[in-house]
């Protein structure tokens, strides 16, 4: 099972993709790469793929969403399952999130929280204590290092109490979090993918006039940084000062603009003006802060634009109540082609229905 992460397009990223096209001589730059979902199926298809994202641990998490076997050999391990094999039998060792994320926090404070158990706590703390080491001593790539922890990262999404994101920890244990944490090798592709990856602001992503950028920025008032800072802190393996009830670490200075109604729709007129491309990708949603509406006026002004519908996908979903409301939600992606190639036109498209 994958991270479950708000605003994924897992399912429906091959109709992105088609949009997209066949690879071309330029690369499929994802800028708000999330856990990799569309890079994957980029990677898959023959794309050269760049990663972009202002959190580490999702630019992790798609460098193993878009890894092959040649990307990550694990030299010094004799392979990756093999490595993956010696993380997974490393004995637990209390750290940093033993002490502030299991119950055992309440030795150390008020709050007893419990996004995971004492155990898969310990585990969690010794397995990013493990990887940390081999780095230093040379013995993995970054590419092999970011893997190992995409692969810790989903262990401890496998085995956390929560109802879909680290916002807040359930009170009572849930059938899974009682569960030992193991951390798998997953499958890769065979040969190796051509990719790059970038942590920074989208605003700094260096593109050319031949690549293919597609946008998937956040669309609500949700902040990832906050949503995720636990994922954030396993993959950092540092020991920030922590607060409130969640244990929420310092997140402000990863505040998305595209989550400010007030200030999404000239964040993402300004990005695209300043986005050097042969296409532009631009996924969002009818429960987004900007209208279709306003999109297609105000992105006019950056070249030709295609509105492609794609329908109907059901509404993000963290736990069984918010499954029973049976919402959904209707995604859509604008395609922009800048006007240096493209005269200003304006054009509709159905993609298609998908549930």
């Amino acid at each position: 099972m994958s991270v479950r992460y708000i605003g994924s397009k897992a399912r429906v990223a091959e109709a992105i993709l088609d949009i997209a096209g066949q690879p071309s001589d330029g690369r499929f730059v994802d800028a708000f790469c999330g856990t990799g979902a569309v890079a994957a199926v980029a990677a898959a298809r023959g794309w050269s793929v760049t990663l972009n994202d202002s959190l580490p641990s999702a630019v992790a998490m798609s460098i193993g969403a878009t890894v092959a076997m040649g990307n990550v050999r694990f030299e010094s391990f004799g392979g990756y399952p093999r490595a993956a094999k010696l993380l997974n039998a490393t004995p637990g060792r209390p750290g940093f999130i033993h002490g502030a994320y299991s119950p055992a926090s309440a030795t150390f404070g008020a709050v007893e929280r419990r996004y995971f158990t004492e155990a898969n706590a310990a585990r969690i703390d010794s397995m990013r204590a493990q990887i940390k080491v081999w780095s230093d001593e040379g013995k993995l790539t970054w590419f092999e290092e970011q893997l190992l922890l995409a692969d810790l990262l989903r262990a401890a999404n496998r085995v956390a109490n929560i109802s879909g994101t680290y916002g807040c920890f359930l009170k009572n244990w849930t059938r899974s979090a009682l569960r030992d944490i193991q951390l798998e090798a997953r499958p890769l592709m065979e040969g190796s993918t051509n990719i790059e990856a970038v942590v920074g602001d989208v605003f700094d992503l260096p593109t050319a006039d031949r690549d293919t950028v597609y946008f998937d920025p956040p669309y609500t008032k949700r902040q990832y940084s906050a949503y995720y800072h636990l994922l954030e802190t396993i993959h950092a393996g540092d020991a920030p000062d922590i607060g409130g009830i969640t244990g929420l670490r310092p997140w402000k200075d990863k505040a998305s603009e595209f989550s400010y109604k007030s200030r999404a729709l000239d964040a993402l007129t300004k990005l695209a003006l300043r986005t050097p491309a042969r296409r532009i990708l631009l996924s969002y949603s009818n429960e987004g802060h900007v209208s279709q509406e306003q999109l297609l006026e105000a992105l006019s002004e950056v070249g030709g634009v295609t509105l492609h519908e794609i329908k109907t996908i059901g509404r993000y979903r963290p736990n069984a109540q918010a499954s029973a409301g049976g919402d959904t939600v209707d995604e859509f992606v604008i395609e922009i082609k800048p006007v240096a190639l493209s005269p200003l036109t304006v054009t509709v498209e159905r993609s298609g229905v998908l549930a």
